[in-house]
């Protein structure tokens, strides 16, 4: 706990969309907010301006996960706004740029996304967890957790955007060797897979999605997700409510994982 006797909250790209749900979640379950963005500093105002008026602290942190210099100043930034950080909410993600057919795409995309979607998160919490031991031996957090969010792509082939979908993959599997690494630790750590979610992101595939999904049936529950979706999955397990889990998947997709006939 901190001063304010809360429990601090990171949220990586939590400036809009996804990341602004999840963060707004964890202000109602009681927790303070660090709210991460690399460039739209009014949106984060925005988001940190709805979770003060939840009752809770705030704080708009510009850094970008996938620049090692920018993570490490995140945590300090963070740690001195705020407190020691119990949560860490690895959220920030970027699409291609354009999608292209895997036997066209280029490298600059590819490693532009992996940069973000995986290098990043998977550097960030290697700092947060040697914190996170070192907080916890000192009697400063009790169970502090990491919830990676990635994707459907983590198991669904997207021919013209492989590159997310390669990123993701990894991230997925980022998620499994934390949990077995800081397990012993007292950590938990949670992975949560959003479906197809009303984002700025899926903005540009609107129509797309809206034929999949009111026509042809492609998710058994026949809507969109929302970002309070994904926000609601994250405050369970802040809220401790997988105690004696880690390394689960909590898939909020709308059952699109089921396999029917």
């Amino acid at each position: 706990m901190t001063a304010s006797g809360a429990p601090v909250a990171l949220v990586t790209g939590a400036s809009r969309g996804i990341g602004r749900g999840i963060a707004l979640a964890l202000a109602e379950a009681g927790y303070d907010v660090g709210v991460n963005y690399v460039r739209n500093r009014e949106a984060a105002e925005a988001t940190c301006g709805e979770i003060a008026g939840k009752g809770r602290r705030a704080a708009p942190l510009a850094a970008d996960v996938a620049l090692a210099a920018d993570r490490a100043r995140l945590v300090e930034e963070t740690v001195t706004a705020l407190g020691p950080i119990a949560l860490l909410v690895n959220n920030a993600g970027v699409g291609p740029s354009a999608r292209a057919d895997i036997l066209e795409a280029g490298e600059e995309s590819f490693d532009r996304l992996v940069a973000t979607n995986l290098k990043g998160p998977y550097f960030l919490t290697q700092l947060v967890a040697r914190r996170m031991i070192e907080w916890r031996a000192a009697g400063l957090l009790s169970r502090p957790k990491i919830v990676f969010i990635t994707s459907i792509s983590a198991f669904t082939a997207s021919t013209n955007r492989g590159d997310y979908c390669v990123s993701k993959a990894g991230l997925s599997m980022a998620a499994t060797l934390f949990a077995a690494r800081l397990a012993a630790e007292g950590i938990g750590v949670y992975e949560v897979q959003p479906g197809i979610i009303r984002t700025d992101m899926t903005t540009k595939v609107q129509e797309r999605y809206d034929r999949l999904i009111l026509e042809e049936g492609i998710l058994p529950i026949g809507r969109w997700g929302e970002p309070a979706d994904v926000g609601q999955a994250v405050r369970a397990i802040a809220e401790d409510r997988f105690a004696y889990s880690t390394g689960i998947v909590i898939q909020v997709d709308g059952g699109f994982h089921l396999r029917t006939l």
